[in-house]
This record gives structure tokens, sequence and C-alpha cells, in this order.
């Protein structure tokens, strides 16, 4: 039996083409993957031949649904968790094409068309073009498996309006199309039934005139039109004050959002509050990957990540056995160790030269 690649790369009619190409497991990203994508990228940046990069997912059901969490539990499970560990060696990789596409000189369009999760947003947020359609769901639902978002997420979600970011990444949401576009995850929305005739107009247009003739007005934004609600609750300085004014918000929508933010991981959703003040005041997307990589290594070594992957993915009992179960149980020194600096680990990103 042939196998085929796990990812498709093709170069014809001044496009470079990419295609995720695990449909059964809704193109979750892999190591080699990664290595895969980011070698055609640094081909095609000097490549007069490539007008423009294309990026899709095979199969009907999603772009990308993340990292492949099975093998992370694997690795985390073992016990070697560090950056030499498989797991550390593919997010050390995995961050380095993040930034690739962050600063790619080339058009970069990404059909955003279903699932796009986790790691599907670190290979599309960070794109200069992000298309949506109205099957588009959209999130970083790490907190839900005792991680904390990572591939850049933090960046784009610190950087969304008021604290429509800090509402996705505590709860876990699902963002549409309207929503990605709001919150600065996408830039134009294109029906789902318009897609193959704007990757055909790609080989004769530039992106901005083929985009243009298939994009059409996104549907509103209901994370935006409850903004008043997201941005008062979620302007505090703690998970245990967010959940607090929630509750007393009183509207079924905060009530729902302190219950699902409750559910999660205690560590993980501490971590992920000073990810994003943190990340906030960062000044560019490579200084944002570095602190991530220190925190992804923490999370691999605890306890947390493997028993929500257990729980979620293997056993799918829906029933993680969080340790701290509490967020009062939770000290600032547990938090500060996911920050703590790699030394020769660290990542090390820095702006390229002449792009500073």
């Amino acid at each position: 039996m042939v196998t085929e690649p796990e990812v498709l790369i093709d170069k014809r009619d001044g496009l470079g083409l990419i295609t995720l190409n695990r449909p059964k497991a809704i193109n979750a990203l892999n190591h080699a993957m990664a290595l895969d994508i980011t070698r055609a990228l640094r081909e095609w940046a000097a490549d007069d031949e490539v007008r423009t990069v294309v990026v899709t997912g095979a199969g009907e059901r999603g772009l990308c649904a993340g990292g492949d969490i099975v093998a992370i539990h694997t690795d985390a499970k073992g016990g070697g968790a560090n950056v030499d560990s498989p797991t550390g060696v593919f997010w050390r990789d995995e961050y380095i094409l993040n930034a690739l596409i962050g600063r790619y000189p080339k058009p970069y369009v990404v059909v955003m068309d279903g699932i796009v999760m986790g790691g599907g947003v670190g290979l599309s947020g960070h794109g200069s073009h992000r298309i949506v359609t109205e099957r588009s769901k959209i999130g970083m639902p790490e907190v839900g498996i005792g991680f904390v978002p990572d591939v850049g997420g933090t960046y784009l979600l610190s950087r969304t309006p008021g604290e429509i970011g800090t509402h996705v990444a505590l709860t876990t949401a699902r963002m549409g199309a309207g929503d990605a576009i709001a919150a600065g995850f996408a830039d134009y929305y294109v029906t789902s039934e318009n897609i193959a005739a704007l990757l055909e107009t790609l080989r004769t247009e530039s992106a901005d005139i083929a985009i243009a003739k298939f994009a059409t007005d996104a549907p509103e934004s209901a994370l935006v039109a409850q903004r008043s609600w997201i941005d008062a609750c979620y302007s505090a300085d703690s998970v245990e004050e967010i959940v607090a004014r929630l509750r007393a918000d009183g509207t079924p929508e905060a009530t729902r959002a302190a219950e699902d933010i409750l559910g999660k991981s205690p560590v993980a959703l501490k971590v992920t509050l000073r990810s994003l003040r943190n990340a906030r005041g960062l000044p560019n997307l490579e200084a944002v990957l570095n602190e991530e990589y220190r925190v992804s290594i923490a999370a691999l070594a605890s306890h947390d990540l493997v028993e929500g992957i257990r729980a979620q993915v293997i056993d799918k009992d829906r029933d993680p056995r969080w340790n701290p179960a509490t967020l009062a149980e939770v000290s600032t020194a547990a938090v500060d160790a996911y920050f703590a600096e790699l030394g020769v680990g660290e990542l090390g990103l820095n702006i390229p030269e002449g792009q500073q």
C-alpha cells in the first residue's frame, strides 16, 4: 500500500501550495509536517517562480485541529519532559515556523475552513491573508487539557479588542467567522462554495485582487456584541476575581462562562492569565514565542497536561482530576515556575536582520 505524504507540497502557476494531508485526524500537525512546511517556505521565499503561498487542509472537517496531542501525552507520561525530549524539539521547530509565517516576505494565503484549533492557529493566525468561511470554528482549547495557549496564540489573544481574547482563552470558546475577524485572527470572509474558484483565480491574479473578487461581509460578531460584560469581567487581575465578576453579572452568557472556566485546569488557567497579560506588554511575536516556549516546557512536566489529555482524548471520560484541584490551591510560586528561564535551552528567537 502506498501511503500519501502527511503534507502535500507543490509549486505551479506562481503558487507555492501546501496542503495538510491527515484528514482522518483533522490534519493534526506533527513534527515531520512542521519541518516539511518550514523547508518549503524557506525555499520559496527566494524563489521568483513563487508569487503567493496557499495553505489548505485536506478533507471537509477543517484546516488543522492542532498538534498531535496523543504523541505529546506519550512523551509527557514518560517523564522525560524537557527541551531535548521529542515534544520539546517539536515545539521548538513549530514555534520557529510560526515566527517565519509572521514575517513571511510574500503573500501567505491560508484557508481557515472548518476546525482551526491550537497548532492550526499557529499555521494560520500569523499569515498575511487569512480567510474564514461559514464553517470556520477557531479556538485555543489548551486550558481544557491542562496546557496553555502557545504557537503565538497569546500574542493574538492579548491583542483582541478589549478582553475578548481573555474570554476565549479561559473558556476555550469557539469563534465563528465574524468573531475571528473582529478578534484579529482572520481578515476575509469567503463562503465555502467559493473557495475552489478563489484558489483557481489565485493562479492568475495577485492575492489581494483574487480575494477581493470573492470576499463578502462577514457575519456579525457575537463576542463584540457582548463586550460590555466581557470587558468588565475579564479585566480583573486574577482568575478568581474574573469568576466572581462573571457570577455577579447575572446574564446567562456570563454565568455559563464562569462554569466553563471552573471546569478547566486551575493551574493552567492562572498561568494562561499571566501569559496573556505578559504578552500584551511584549513588543513582537518572537518575544511572545520565547516566553511561550518556557511555559510549554514547564507544562510538559506537569501533572495536569498528562491528566487532561488522558481525560479528554485517551480515555475520553471527560473527568480530569486536576492537581491542585481548585484555583485557591494554586500558589503564586507554582505559577512563577512556569516562566523560569531555560538557560541554554531557551528558544532565543529574534527579529531577522533587516526587518527590525
